[in-house]
């Protein structure tokens, strides 16, 4: 069973990203793309972020301090809610269908998507990514869990920042009505 706790995550995120890679390819052509400078940001943040998860000992000691009390309820807590967060962001994922992108962008024939896990929060890969970081903070008990959780979070709010910008205008009213409905990230609250 010590192998579950060793290798559980690594697992599920190695299985979510394959599934993203693969799933990038059948995509509508790109009408728009954001700068390569918040694209590079936001991959550099996410390298830190990986560095603070994967590597046993920085010469920091309160990022090892514990938040929780390092049991196995938190362990298989922290793991239910990252796995059902990564699952939200691939029905969310395969709901969007070709207009998704890893990047902000428009594309060709873009459309507004309402339905499904978009009924739920306007930007539920998000919602969902955010759920499966914050579910690793509960299960690794330690600070530094909680600062990567933080880092994804404001990364993923400057990127939700210029999608909503980008598709108010693209939009206008329709997403206007949709965005007072439907909350960004976490339903009636966020």
């Amino acid at each position: 069973m010590h192998w579950v706790y060793d290798y559980f995550f690594a697992v599920v995120w190695i299985s979510f990203l394959l599934y993203w890679q693969l799933k990038s390819r059948d995509t509508k052509a790109t009408q728009r793309l954001e700068p390569a400078g918040s694209r590079i940001a936001r991959a550099l943040v996410f390298l830190i972020v990986i560095a603070l998860l994967s590597w046993p000992h920085f010469p920091v000691a309160w990022l090892y301090w514990h938040f929780l009390s390092p049991s196995s309820w938190a362990f298989f807590l922290g793991a239910a809610i990252t796995t059902a967060g990564l699952l939200f962001a691939v029905w969310a994922r395969a709901h969007l269908g070709r207009n998704w992108s890893r990047s902000v962008t428009i594309k060709e024939d873009h459309q507004l998507i309402v339905t499904g896990p978009y009924a739920i929060a306007r930007h539920p890969i998000y919602t969902g990514i955010l759920a499966g970081f914050f579910g690793m903070a509960i299960a690794m008990t330690q600070v530094r869990g909680l600062v990567a959780f933080l880092l994804v979070f404001f990364i993923l709010w400057f990127k939700l920042r210029m999608e909503e910008q980008w598709m108010r205008n693209q939009f206008g009213d329709s997403y206007a009505t949709y965005s007072r409905r439907v909350a960004a990230l976490v339903p009636f609250v966020l």
